[in-house]
């Protein structure tokens, strides 16, 4: 069996940490702690891409409030109409 070569990253790895697998118990624990860089920002929008987003948010937070004002409504009319009656 061949060695891998550990340097080389596979494709579609951009070689960032998602989750620190050194966890105790692990034949691979080290109790070395590696801090993280707190200057590195790998995730910025564009000014554009900001703009969509909220938009996007804002969107979604209105549907949301339409269908909560619909059925309040509807119950409204219901309970007038129907029930009440």
């Amino acid at each position: 069996m061949a060695r891998r070569d550990r340097t080389r990253l596979p494709e579609g790895d951009d070689g960032r940490t998602i989750v620190n697998m050194n966890v105790e118990g692990m034949p691979w624990f080290s109790h070395r702690r590696e801090a993280p860089d707190p200057t590195r920002s790998d995730f910025e929008l564009t000014p554009e891409q900001q703009r969509a987003y909220k938009w996007a948010a804002i969107k979604a937070a209105l549907a949301v409030a339409l269908i909560f004002g619909a059925v309040f409504a509807a119950f409204i009319a219901f309970c007038d109409f129907v029930w009440f009656k």
